[in-house]
């Protein structure tokens, strides 16, 4: 099911952000979809395209062609958001920039499968929450 009661704030000046992020990365931008659904839905995804059993945040498609522009899907789950911001103790919007900004880092060249990636994405994910965040 998508999610229906879910409403993103500021996205003029995330989309704005975003950008930026592609731009410092050295990556172009020619389009980015986001989609916000409930943990049942992105399940589906997940079981569908990854052959995974489990929930998840986020899945991230990088549909590019060789061209040098990126173009991309990012899926994430309200419900594993919300459940991961209480876990964290942080607050909602916090951890649901966190996740968007992961996406991107994403589609940028980050990955986040080995224990040094993983610190690695998490460094820029900080730098990039702190940035927009202030």
């Amino acid at each position: 099911m998508m999610q229906s009661n879910f409403s993103l704030r500021d996205r003029t000046r995330l989309k704005k952000f975003i950008v930026q992020i592609f731009k410092k990365e050295g990556k172009a931008l020619e389009s980015l979809d986001y989609i916000f659904c409930s943990d049942d839905y992105l399940l589906q995804i997940n079981r569908q395209f990854l052959n995974h059993d489990f929930y998840t945040d986020i899945i991230t498609f990088d549909l590019s062609s060789k061209s040098r522009q990126t173009i991309g899907e990012i899926y994430i789950s309200i419900d594993r958001v919300k459940d991961n911001a209480k876990n964290l103790n942080v607050r909602f919007q916090e951890e649901l920039h966190r996740v968007i900004f992961h996406g991107v880092l994403h589609l940028c060249g980050y990955k986040d499968k080995l224990k040094p990636d993983i610190k690695i994405m998490r460094e820029m994910e900080n730098r990039y929450l702190a940035k927009y965040l202030d």
